[in-house]
């Protein structure tokens, strides 16, 4: 049976009085009076800015573009920022295997090479490119707004392959954010027109960690790192190491969590002060093929969702909750809430999570 969580404009006015679910909106006051819109959208050609009561943030239609922007994703409680490149930032489709036979015919771009720091050791190859976030230069984006509620919906078609395959799979990108929450939901979902044995497609999530000897962050933890509770000290990112040295999962190697969670502690680098912890979840852990965290003049927090056969014309993604939070037994419990949808669906009467 399909899970569905939705919100519509009938269904928020109807759930006035019912138990308050995860991800629902109800657009009434307790007094059956609309209350005060709460979250603010400005856009213009290049950019879509977001407000609400907890948290500020902003989406690029053009330059550096997917998810949300470097720097942009306030936390009005404590004031800290994210301090990488973005949040839930999108790549390329790829799968395992080698390039190198065909590598000479490859657009630069698409070209992927092993047996270094950056990529560790494990062969792989794009099927499609560009890499969106820094290749496309710009995407559509659109805001569909509710009493309490954005919806952020972003996609793109794939304009580059490699040799044998088509071009034209579609990204699609959703992103929720609701009054009251220190977070946003939010999918990535492709729709391929190649198959696959093994397809999957590379995010940053939550997002890489820019620092300088752990100023902006004092710990991370994955919850699938059996040490320490999870935990690791910015000290065991002071120097450079490979993505399959340290602190890597690969679902063919390691135990699927229970939870998929990624955060890291902020700190203010002036004052040296904890903040909150940023936080990156996906909620349905069997999705994640392989996930990163290694430090290559900044800490790379890659994750790569599939990684199973796929065949033209099917669809796969994932759905995520990334945001701010006090404690890792808040994240837990938030996760715990969400856990299992695999995508979110949005037009103008709502907006659903679904499995």
């Amino acid at each position: 049976m399909r899970k569905v969580i939705c919100i519509t404009a009938v269904a928020a006015f109807l759930l006035a009085n019912a138990a308050h679910l995860p991800g629902l909106s109800r657009g009434r006051s307790e007094g059956g009076e609309t209350p005060p819109l709460q979250i603010q959208v400005k856009e213009d050609a290049n950019r879509i800015e977001i407000s609400t009561p907890e948290l500020a943030a902003a989406v690029n239609k053009k330059g550096y573009v997917t998810g949300i922007a470097a720097g942009s994703f306030l936390d009005k409680k404590s004031g800290f920022h994210d301090p990488g490149f973005g949040l839930d930032i999108v790549d390329w489709i790829m799968e395992s295997g080698s390039d190198e036979a065909y590598r000479d015919k490859l657009d630069p771009e698409l070209v992927y090479k092993f047996n270094n720091a950056y990529h560790g050791k494990t062969a792989k190859r794009s099927i499609e490119g560009p890499q969106i976030c820094t290749k496309a230069k710009e995407v559509d984006a659109k805001a569909i707004k509710g009493p309490d509620w954005v919806v952020i919906k972003q996609q793109y078609q794939y304009k580059t392959a490699a040799p044998g395959k088509r071009t034209g799979s579609r990204w699609e990108q959703n992103i929720v954010f609701q009054s009251g929450k220190r977070f946003f939901i939010s999918s990535d979902r492709m729709n391929v027109v190649n198959s696959s044995d093994s397809m999957f497609f590379r995010l940053d999530m939550p997002g890489h960690i820019k620092h300088n000897k752990g100023d902006t962050f004092s710990e991370i933890y994955l919850s699938y790192f059996e040490g320490n509770g999870g935990k690791i000290p910015s000290s065991e990112f002071d120097s450079d190491f490979a993505p399959d040295e340290k602190f890597n999962y690969r679902r063919d190697k390691n135990k699927v969590p229970e939870r998929f969670i990624r955060a890291y502690h902020l700190r203010d680098p002036k004052s040296g002060k904890d903040g909150p912890w940023l936080a990156g979840m996906t909620l349905e852990p069997e999705l994640v093929y392989e996930a990163w965290c290694h430090q290559r003049g900044y800490i790379s927090f890659i994750e790569e969702i599939g990684g199973r056969p796929i065949k033209a014309g099917e669809t796969f993604g994932a759905a995520f909750i990334v945001g701010y939070f006090d404690s890792i037994e808040e994240m837990n419990q938030t996760y715990d809430q969400y856990k299992g949808f695999k995508g979110v669906e949005a037009d103008a009467g709502g907006w659903r999570l679904v499995n």
